[in-house]
């Protein structure tokens, strides 16, 4: 993938805005972090050359003069919310967070629980998990009427219930595992705190998407709207900025609906209010940072036909008729002028089943080429399609067993004769261990393996929908997959 973002200049551009910021600001400033702060898996495939980790980087410029506060949503808890591209729950999140801030240097010391009950026991037993592991946990609670009530909000029976943060550097990130965490509501609760101590303090929002100095259907901002279907997100003008500035802004439709009521808390709580428009409140640089604008508009075109096809393999999955989310992913796609046909590994996946009759699977490596697995009396599609793929990188002939049927045969045995499972085929994860028992004797195998790192990044399509292991053997990998929205047999459960 051709490289379509300066990340040096992202990082130099970004730190010295949020100086410059909270030195307008003249008193601490509170900033929210909208999107992910650590692994911007979306980032990093819509603008190639911004890595995951790019954020944090950033943010290490600044290090001594900032520490950071997660939040996390009381409500999530309850539900055991899990976070889709790592696929671990939102508290187990928040902890690896913490562990990677501190590796990094940066302070971490306060943890807030938004929408907090005491009724709410998963709250309460996390709250306890944290303080026995060293945090400082501050409960904040629901507030009737929130957010329209701006006269209880900014009162003692609102914000001022809050437990404090007593946070002790002039610049404080407040970042969460996912949206929906309450970082705004802390953001200004703490706002309101502050100033009721005689401590002047401000706020700012640092969200990347969409990117406010881009044209509103341009692929990278559509690219957004397409990953926030199920959050009804849609990117609009932001018509304060326009009027306040005659100057044409991206923003989204929440924050936008939500400028008058935020303006109005915060002129309450401060007393004056710096911003005339919710593009005025952001810190984000990103647009200035694309280099080449081809290349993150192919990208992004990619990452809108992947979510179309999430859509649509979650809908299979629900078991429901309601298309809702892929009907809406259908129509950015229509936006954006692509379809599937435009990912190259869909038509060679099809064109697999198409001759075989069982599943197909296709990937693209970094070089073009495309590899293709099918479905044999040993492996699955997916399993076949990465030996494969190992076998080209490492310059070995399709011919050559790197596994061998007397080294499958223990392993199909052992799962259908001993282990209770129906499917003697090698899943993707089987074969990778195969594989490294056979690299101690086989050159050929140590070979394919040390390809692996190449995979990062590849894009895969599956004729089937892919099970647990499947998926998380790609993920690992880092690779780009998406499915038909099908499975090849019909039942009504189905075992990881």
């Amino acid at each position: 993938m051709d490289l379509g973002f300066d990340r040096q200049k992202y990082i130099r551009l970004q730190s010295e805005h949020i100086i410059a910021r909270r030195g307008d600001i003249g008193g601490k400033l509170y900033l929210e972090m909208g999107g992910k702060l650590f692994d911007d898996f979306h980032a990093s495939r819509v603008l190639p050359g911004f890595d995951p980790d790019t954020k944090i980087a950033m943010l290490e410029q600044l290090r001594d003069e900032l520490e950071i506060l997660p939040c996390i949503g009381a409500k999530d808890l309850q539900r055991k919310k899990v976070r889709a591209d790592l696929g671990i729950s939102y508290d187990e999140d928040l902890l690896r967070l913490i562990d990677a801030f501190r590796e990094r240097g940066f302070l971490v010391e306060h943890v807030v629980i938004t929408q907090f009950e005491d009724t709410n026991a998963e709250a309460v037993e996390f709250a306890e998990r944290l303080t026995n592991l060293g945090l400082k946990v501050h409960r904040h609670f629901v507030i009737e009427g929130y957010p329209s009530n701006v006269d209880r909000i900014v009162s003692p029976d609102g914000f001022g219930r809050n437990e404090f943060v007593d946070t002790s550097r002039d610049l404080v990130v407040v970042t969460a595992p996912g949206p929906g965490s309450g970082k705004l509501a802390t953001c200004l609760s703490q706002v309101y705190q502050e100033h009721q101590r005689g401590v002047k303090a401000g706020y700012a929002k640092f969200e990347t998407f969409p990117i406010w100095n881009l044209p509103l259907e341009h692929p990278v901002n559509l690219a957004y709207e397409a990953a926030t279907i199920d959050l009804d997100d849609v990117n609009v003008i932001d018509h304060f900025h326009l009027s306040a500035h005659g100057e044409s802004t991206v923003n989204y439709n929440r924050d936008v609906e939500a400028f008058p009521l935020l303006k109005s808390m915060l002129e309450r709580v401060t007393g004056t209010v710096p911003y005339q428009s919710p593009t005025d409140m952001g810190v984000n640089m990103a647009g200035y940072c694309i280099s080449d604008d081809a290349a993150c508009r192919a990208a992004s075109v990619q990452e809108i036909i992947r979510r179309y096809y999430k859509a649509l393999v979650d809908e299979a999955r629900s078991g429901t008729e309601d298309t809702t989310l892929s009907d809406r992913a259908a129509v950015i796609m229509a936006k954006a002028e692509c379809s599937t046909a435009d990912r190259a590994v869909v038509a060679p996946a099809l064109a697999i089943e198409e001759k075989t009759g069982q599943p197909g699977a296709a990937m693209q490596l970094h070089d073009g080429t495309i590899v293709t697995g099918k479905t044999t009396p040993l492996l699955g599609p997916s399993a076949g399609m990465l030996i494969n793929a190992l076998k080209h990188l490492a310059g070995i002939d399709r011919e050559l067993h790197l596994l061998s049927p007397e080294a499958i045969e223990p392993i199909q045995t052992l799962k259908t004769e001993h282990l209770g499972s129906r499917n003697p085929r090698l899943h993707t994860d089987e074969v990778l261990i195969a594989l490294s028992v056979s690299a101690a004797a086989s050159e050929e195998a140590r070979r394919a393996l040390a390809e692996l790192q190449n995979l990062a990044g590849c894009d895969v399509h599956t004729t089937t929908i892919l099970g647990s292991v499947d998926s998380g053997i790609f993920r690992s990998l880092n690779m780009q997959v998406t499915s038909e929205p099908k499975y090849w047999k019909k039942q009504l459960y189905r075992k990881s």
